[in-house]
């Protein structure tokens, strides 16, 4: 692997990197996702999420090296089947942001970080188009001269998933200090996050 990273071009490797970030830097359904925990449950929640995020991303880019997403991408029955799980997983969630009593779940965010970080990684996860982007983004940036495809692929995945986590930790810390901010409005936080999971459930069915 690391034979591959020292023989890959690193003008590419920064091209990737800065185009990375600013995908990361755009509001899209992750950064929506870590910043809706972190007004759920404290800033540290907003950082786990982000980083169960990231682990989701990663984990997409192994199945890219090995194929498995291509094969996902081909079969509308497999695509349809993890998508609609994710809805489903969405829309679990708002349920139970809706139904929290006011100021616990800050607490328990706060508490134990294990509940945002698994629920990051199974949002990213049980996103099939996240898995189409990785394939269609990543192998951009190969060459069959610097080695394997797959562990190229591998390591441009590591590379945005970092660059991921910074960047989205740092939108899920930001909303949970507001959220501290306004604690006084800790019940109405909660319908909104509420609100916010729905929203990407149904974007993720109609999408």
């Amino acid at each position: 692997m690391l034979e591959t990273l020292l023989a890959m071009d690193p003008a590419t490797i920064a091209t990737f990197a800065g185009a990375g970030t600013l995908l990361n830097l755009t509001p899209g359904t992750d950064v929506v996702f870590a910043s809706a925990s972190g007004l759920a449950g404290g800033p540290r929640a907003g950082i786990a999420a982000a980083a169960g995020i990231s682990l989701g991303s990663l984990a997409h880019s192994c199945l890219a090296a090995l194929g498995l997403s291509a094969l996902i991408a081909a079969n509308p029955l497999a695509y349809d089947a993890i998508r609609w799980l994710g809805a489903a997983y969405l829309l679990f969630l708002a349920v139970q942001a809706w139904r929290t009593q006011p100021g616990a779940a800050r607490i328990k965010g706060e508490i134990s970080l294990y509940p945002a970080l698994k629920r990051g990684f199974l949002t990213n996860i049980l996103n099939p188009k996240v898995a189409l982007f990785i394939l269609a983004f990543l192998p951009q940036f190969t060459t069959p001269a610097a080695g394997p495809i797959w562990q190229q692929i591998l390591i441009l995945g590591l590379i945005f998933s970092a660059t991921g986590l910074v960047i989205t930790s740092a939108y899920g810390a930001t909303a949970g200090l507001m959220r501290h901010a306004m604690s006084r409005a800790a019940g109405t936080l909660d319908k909104i996050t509420a609100l916010v999971f729905a929203a990407l459930a149904a974007r993720l069915i109609w999408d």
